[in-house]
């Protein structure tokens, strides 16, 4: 397969960003998105040029740090991760556009590498549970229901790629935000932090500069493990829970 590539290449955070145009030959249909832009990135080398900075780590669909827009579909256009994205799902000739995560909260830090640092952070204003020192409890100590069990794990399977984020109209993180919440507070694990998780990490998403839910779904069609869209919805009550409890 030969494709045009039209690429965002950008120095760094500070310099001004455009479109580059590349041809790439010889591409397999068996090759995943990266390996194409490794190729790319090999001419680019023996020619004596820049290399196209992408985030990327497992490529195994597990770690979320692939994060490239492509064709303006975060992730491209299969619902999967960038890294399990393969060639095949292109056509010789084509032209495709590859682009970084467009947000505010996102800040480019060079081509198509973003500062999702803004998640961390988030996570860190309350997802955690408290362990309690001493010995080991009973594995089977506290019992969980399937039900509860069933919805965590669901939540858990966030990776935190922001692929919701880029693909939501107004920049919000409320899918990412309410996946981490709902993981920890549907478990009776999480029930000692459960009010104050909810406001901290909600408080740490608005102070990061992300835009403000529309529930049109954009987040939800885009994340690659199909973190459902009432997700949403079961964090605002929780939200609202907290908020009359503190009070």
């Amino acid at each position: 397969m030969k494709l045009n590539l039209r690429v965002w290449r950008q120095r760094n955070s500070g310099a001004e960003g455009a479109m580059i145009t590349y041809e790439v030959d010889g591409v397999s249909p068996d090759m995943s998105f990266l390996e194409m832009l490794d190729t790319l990135n090999e001419d680019l080398i023996l020619r004596g040029e820049d290399p196209v900075a992408f985030d990327h780590d497992c490529r195994e669909g597990i770690c979320g740090a692939c994060s490239l827009v492509i064709d303006g579909d975060a992730h491209g256009p299969e619902r999967t991760t960038t890294c399990q994205l393969h060639m095949r799902s292109f056509h010789d000739g084509d032209t495709i556009d590859v682009e970084p995560w467009r947000a505010s909260a996102f800040p480019v830090v060079k081509d198509l590498v973003v500062d999702r640092t803004a998640f961390d952070r988030i996570i860190q204003a309350g997802g955690y549970v408290t362990a309690p020192t001493g010995s080991a409890p009973e594995a089977h100590a506290t019992a969980v229901p399937k039900a509860d069990a069933d919805l965590a794990f669901e939540h858990a399977e966030c990776i935190g790629c922001g692929a919701c984020v880029a693909a939501c109209p107004n920049g919000s993180a409320m899918l990412f935000t309410s996946a981490k919440i709902n993981h920890l507070n549907v478990l009776p694990q999480g029930a000692p932090e459960r009010e104050t998780r909810v406001l901290d990490m909600v408080a740490q998403m608005d102070a990061e500069g992300f835009g403000g839910c529309t529930l049109t779904g954009e987040c939800a069609t885009a994340c690659p493990k199909g973190i459902p869209l009432p997700s949403i919805a079961a964090m605002n009550k929780e939200w609202l829970r907290a908020r009359r409890k503190v009070r």
